[in-house]
């Protein structure tokens, strides 16, 4: 797995990877409002994480996800704060994504 220093290292290397959907959480999936993507728990795998810590402030952490579907059709990325379960998520979603901490 590639290593990066940033957050915007990983995004542009994942990218350039192919992981070109830009994925946001819509409580129990994972969303692209761009092309109207949708993907369900059981319908993706989070095939790497790359995990962020401020240097000073613990508010700068911050974790990014490679997604692809398990068809691999589809490849994208999902940034998230460390914060993310203070949001309306499901417990499907956070178990997956907990499952890659």
């Amino acid at each position: 797995m590639t290593s990066y220093d940033t957050v915007t290292e990983a995004i542009k290397g994942l990218k350039e990877r192919g992981y070109t959907i830009d994925f946001n959480i819509a409580f129990d999936k994972l969303v692209c409002s761009d092309n109207n993507i949708c993907l369900h728990p059981d319908e993706f795998e989070i095939v790497e994480v790359h995990r962020f810590e401020g240097d000073s402030n613990p508010d700068d952490e911050d974790v990014v996800y490679a997604v692809e579907s398990k068809d691999g059709k589809l490849k994208g990325i999902l940034t998230s704060a460390f914060g993310l379960y203070a949001d309306a998520v499901s417990d499907k979603i956070i178990r997956k994504l907990a499952m890659h901490k």
